[in-house]
């Protein structure tokens, strides 16, 4: 959604409605930083990779379709403030 923090390289992202804080740094080491507007693949804080919003909608689909667990995970998320 938008870098809050250039110099720590921090940026606000939407995780399927929930708003947190992630560090974009690891993106720049291959030369291909993350801008806002980017899909970004996220794991424990961390942007990993970027990929193209196809990508990003099928891998949701795929965990929307594992149900129940999908929602409880959701949930735990908003329910969480990581900051």
């Amino acid at each position: 959604m938008e870098i809050t923090d250039d110099e720590n390289r921090l940026a606000k992202v939407d995780v399927a409605g929930v708003q947190r804080t992630v560090n974009i740094g690891l993106l720049d080491e291959d030369g291909d930083s993350a801008a806002p507007g980017d899909w970004v693949l996220i794991h424990v804080g961390f942007a990993l990779s970027k990929v193209d919003e196809q990508e990003a909608l099928a891998t949701r689909k795929l965990l929307e379709g594992m149900g129940e667990d999908y929602e409880q995970e959701l949930e735990e998320l908003r329910g969480s403030l990581i900051e």
